[in-house]
């Protein structure tokens, strides 16, 4: 079964709970089917956790991946493997710093393992987490088999490289492999702070939770400037009182979908000195144009680009147009280590190659069922680019380019409605997004469990939904949807499209 079946047989049930998603050694979802399941995950409730076959890896330790440390050093102690050296020394370092526990590195044939004590785990796991630099399955797979990796890794890096330079409007040699998305984000922050060391950083727009624990763990600090409507002015008084080392920001935001304005924040920064760092991974390149605003560019190519949720990686664009280009290039190649291992620059190069022909599709499916949404007696609220910051988001979007298939929506009397909406809906349920099925999750519980008050303090609703739209007839898809908003909203059949095939067929 491949994630294009789960077009027509997506994995929604109770009885589903904790199956991989897609039904692939190498998810990087699995099926969280009711509202309580997310409940029961983020509080670790052993009715939950013993059913998980799957996780997404950066939170859910892969299973190649403890078979590799037992291999190595046996389940006696906390230990995980990491990609290099440098990062191994760096997770020993962080988990003596945080926690005082002891670290030590062991470089077992030929793989380097960090192990610890029980009261460093909470710090081993973080930095696995937040980094993101961790060993991919296929790279547990091959090590545990004494495989090394394939002669032609190079050269699919190689394709790679020049195959992401199309999309984002510039050189192979601009293109930073990473093993993960939020190791881009890592690179970034540490080229950024070797450019303007000792320096805070500014984060723009409500982000995505790890991007601003990296910056609060492993910077000098962040600031946090939520407010969209006001974050120019409010950039501009901060920058007027303290030096910082880099702007973050995400173009749209996950999950609100707001946009920085970036012809103005942008014009700011380079006043000031100080780079930008844009994360693109809701728009995608194909939708979006950042180079004339934006110094790095870091995204996750887990997502759309890769397309079928069974692979992780990364990258980060250092702009042409950037005033720091060349120096940002020349950090980046030496503050990572560990690049994009071959065996999954494959998977990620084949989805490459479907890509723009995609993403066009999930464009559309996205904006119609948005739309229909919209519409619908039981939605109180729907967040999609095409209505939030729009003026903003325009500014950067490629002629042709779409707004993409991410959408959030919060129904009326949420706290009674959105689990008897979520747990009806008959599309996969889990984290992640931009897999060619449709995934859903109730983002601020899966994300923010620990501090839902002070996500609503930010504005963001903890009884919302996520959509990540996939391919499947969009027809069909709303049909699913209104099956589950009739649980709130009984006898109403929404509308239909008359022409499927062209999802965008309704009014604006």
């Amino acid at each position: 079964m491949s994630a294009y079946d789960l077009l027509q047989r997506p994995l929604w049930r109770p009885e589903e709970l904790g199956r991989p998603i897609p039904p692939d050694p190498h998810a990087v979802s699995v099926a969280l089917p009711r509202w309580e399941d997310v409940v029961g995950y983020e509080e670790k409730r052993p009715e939950v956790i013993n059913r998980l076959q799957a996780g997404y890896p950066r939170f859910v330790i892969p299973q190649p991946v403890m078979e590799l440390v037992r291999s190595r050093v046996g389940s006696q102690l906390p230990a995980l493997p990491f990609p290099s050296l440098a990062a191994a020394e760096d997770a020993a370092a962080y988990i003596r710093r945080q926690s005082g526990a002891a670290a030590e590195v062991r470089l077992v044939d030929p793989v380097p393992i960090v192990v610890t004590t029980e009261a460093g785990a909470p710090a081993l796991k973080a930095f696995w987490q937040h980094t993101g630099r961790i060993v991919s399955t296929r790279q547990a797979e091959s090590l545990l088999a004494g495989r090394r990796e394939p002669a032609e890794a190079a050269e699919i890096r190689r394709e790679l490289r020049r195959c992401l330079a199309g999309f984002y409007d510039c050189e192979e040699s601009d293109v930073i492999l990473t093993p993960t998305g939020m190791a881009a984000q890592w690179a970034a922050l540490r080229a950024v702070q070797a450019l303007r060391p000792g320096l805070p950083t500014v984060q723009i727009g409500f982000p995505y939770v790890d991007t601003l624990k990296l910056q609060e763990k492993f910077g000098h600090g962040a600031t946090l400037l939520h407010d969209l409507r006001t974050a120019a002015e409010d950039l501009e008084l901060l920058l007027r009182r303290r030096h910082v080392a880099a702007c973050f920001c995400e173009v749209p935001g996950n999950p609100l979908l707001g946009s920085a304005d970036l012809r103005r924040i942008s014009p700011l920064l380079r006043q000031h000195g100080v780079p930008l760092v844009v994360d693109d991974v809701v728009a995608t390149p194909w939708n979006v144009d950042l180079g004339g605003f934006a110094d790095l560019i870091a995204t996750s190519l887990t997502k759309f680009i890769a397309g079928t949720g069974n692979v992780m990686g990364g990258a980060v664009i250092c702009c042409p147009r950037s005033p720091w280009r060349a120096q940002l290039r020349a950090l980046l190649e030496r503050v990572n280590p560990e690049p994009l291992r071959g065996e999954d620059a494959a998977v990620v190069l084949e989805g490459c190659r479907s890509f723009p022909d995609r993403m066009a599709r999930h464009n559309a499916h996205g904006l119609w069922i948005a739309e229909q949404l919209r519409r619908h007696p039981a939605v109180a609220r729907v967040w999609y680019p095409r209505w939030e910051c729009a003026e903003a988001y325009d500014s950067v979007r490629r002629p042709g380019g779409g707004w993409g298939a991410l959408i959030t929506f919060l129904p009326h009397d949420a706290a009674r409605t959105a689990p008897l909406i979520y747990d009806r809906l008959e599309v996969c349920k889990g984290p992640s997004l931009g897999t060619v099925f449709t995934l859903a999750c109730p983002f601020t519980l899966l994300a923010h469990y620990q501090e839902l008050d002070w996500a609503e303090s930010c504005g963001v609703p903890r009884y919302l939904i996520r959509l990540s739209v996939g391919l499947e007839d969009p027809q069909e898809l709303w049909n699913r949807l209104q099956r589950a908003l009739a649980a709130v909203a009984p006898g109403q059949t929404g509308v239909s499209c008359p022409d499927p095939a062209r999802p965008s067929c309704t009014t604006h």
